[in-house]
C-alpha cells in the first residue's frame, strides 16, 4: 500500500517508516501537520497513518479539510490522547482505527491489514503483463481480452496483487485477505501461490525472497 505517516516523533516515524518498509509498504513521511496537507495537494494514498498534536495544522483538521473536498482515504490515528472527547471526535470526522501510544508495530499492521481487506474497492481494468489484465469489479482475470478461469481462492492471489501492483505483498497480507486466518503458514502462501504461477500463460508474478510476492507495473 501506499502510506502517508504524519508523526512529529522523529525516532517513532523512522522506526514506522522502517518497519512499514520492511513488510512492503511504500512510505512518505512528514513531521509537520501543514508539510502532510501539501503532500496530499500533489498525491494520492491508499492509507493514512496520523498523529493528532503535530506541528501547524493537527491530524483531525486534517482529515476534515480532506472530507470537505470530498476526499475519503482511510485513516488510522496513533496518539498518546486519551481524552475521550477526542477519540470521539476521530471516529465521527471518519477515521477507520485509532491506536493508541505506545503501541506494538505489529499491532499496526494488523490495523493496516484489516483495512486493506475492507477496503478492496471495484477498480477497472488493470494491466498486469503484456497479455494479462484483472478487472476487479467482475473478478475476471482476462488473457488476450479472453476469460482466464482460476478458482476463487487464486483469484483473491491475483487481486490482492493486482490492488497492490508494484508494492510488496508481505504472507501478513495474504493470510488477512486471502485466507482470513492468522495461523496460515508461509509455506501453505507459497504453495498456492506457485499453483497460480503454474497455469499461467505469462510469469508476472515476482518471488520477493523472505518478503513475499508482487506484481511489477508492465512497461
Amino acid at each position: 500500500m501506499k502510506i502517508l505517516l504524519l508523526e512529529d516523533d522523529v525516532m517513532l516515524n523512522e522506526m514506522i517508516t522502517d518497519y512499514l518498509t520492511s513488510t512492503g509498504h511504500a512510505i512518505t513521511a512528514t513531521t509537520d501537520g501543514l508539510k502532510c496537507l501539501e503532500i496530499l495537494e500533489n498525491e494520492k494514498f491508499d492509507l493514512l497513518i496520523l498523529d493528532i498534536n503535530v506541528p501547524n495544522v493537527d491530524g483531525l483538521t486534517i482529515l476534515e479539510k480532506l472530507h470537505e473536498q470530498k476526499r475519503m482515504v482511510p485513516t488510522i490515528y496513533i496518539s498518546a490522547l486519551i481524552d475521550i472527547e477526542e477519540i470521539t471526535r476521530a471516529f465521527d470526522i471518519g477515521c477507520h482505527d485509532y491506536l493508541k501510544k505506545p503501541f506494538h508495530l505489529r499491532e499496526l499492521t494488523l490495523r493496516i491489514n484489516k483495512i486493506l481487506k475492507t477496503n478492496i474497492a471495484p477498480q477497472k481494468h488493470k494491466r498486469l503483463s503484456k497479455s494479462y489484465s484483472f478487472d476487479a469489479e467482475s473478478m475476471t482475470l482476462y488473457f488476450n481480452n479472453e476469460p482466464h478461469i482460476l478458482p476463487k481462492r487464486q483469484l483473491q492471489i491475483i487481486e490482492l496483487l493486482a490492488h497492490n501492483r508494484s508494492l510488496v505483498v508481505n504472507y501478513d497480507m495474504f493470510r488477512t485477505y486471502v485466507w482470513n486466518d492468522d495461523y496460515i503458514d508461509n509455506a501453505t502462501i507459497r504453495a498456492e501461490v506457485n499453483r497460480v504461477k503454474k497455469v499461467l500463460k505469462e510469469d508476472f508474478i515476482k518471488n520477493i525472497r523472505g518478503s513475499g510476492y508482487m506484481v511489477e507495473r508492465p512497461n
